[in-house]
């Protein structure tokens, strides 16, 4: 009787700006059951192009990277449809020590299949791995409470103003450039972040935008 083909590893590209950190994600990968590691870049410009050039089956993804191109935009790159003759892309799993809602929201709008805390245990950062490898979405227990509880939240209620500023927002522009296309101050403008950042449970621009495309606050 023919014994059945052993199943391949799974093929991983790790992405961390850290160089220590790195060292130790690839040592402890090394005894990881089934799992080859391909790969590493310290940029999000460097995990994009190996990404291309390596075909890995999972990208472990830091999401601060420094300098250049974080974490969430080369996930959103490196996760983007291919054409039609491409492979399909490469799953990413976000292992990141940051668990605000804004991180969340912004890596799986952006494409990420997972999202694992770096206090996690390694048998759970391997099966996280594995489970990226056939499509499934693996969250660290903090992440997941945050989910639901974002989830079972009411929709926030903001203003037609504070509307308007959403979307100037997600179209790119600065306090001032909203300013000058509301017919406002820079000061109101500001005003206005402050209670929508509050309203949305954010503190950054990018945050307020993907909460708002997550919520669908905007049109």
């Amino acid at each position: 009787m023919t014994s059945a083909a052993a199943t391949p590893p799974v093929r991983l590209l790790v992405c961390d700006d850290h160089i220590v950190v790195r060292a130790g994600l690839l040592a402890l990968l090394g005894s990881a059951p089934d799992i080859e590691v391909v790969g590493e870049a310290g940029t999000g410009e460097e995990a994009i192009a190996l990404a291309a050039k390596l075909a890995p089956d999972v990208v472990l993804m830091d999401l601060q990277l420094g300098e250049g191109m974080d974490g969430v935009e080369a996930t959103r790159t490196i996760t983007s449809s291919p054409g039609a003759s491409a492979p399909p892309p490469p799953h990413v799993l976000v292992l990141t020590t940051y668990d605000t809602d804004a991180d969340i929201t912004r890596a799986i709008e952006a494409g990420a299949t997972g999202y694992l805390l770096k206090a996690e245990r390694p048998e759970e950062l391997f099966a996280a791995i594995h489970a990226a490898a056939q499509g499934r979405t693996t969250l660290s227990p903090p992440v997941a409470s945050r989910v639901m509880a974002r989830m079972r939240k009411p929709l926030p209620t903001l203003t037609d103003r504070e509307l308007d500023i959403l979307a100037q927002l997600s179209h790119g522009l600065g306090n001032r450039d909203i300013a000058r296309a509301l017919f406002i101050s820079e000061a109101t403008v500001k005003t206005h972040l402050g209670r929508i950042y509050d309203k949305l449970g954010v503190d950054t621009r990018a945050g307020a935008v993907a909460v708002a495309k997550e919520q669908r606050l905007l049109s």
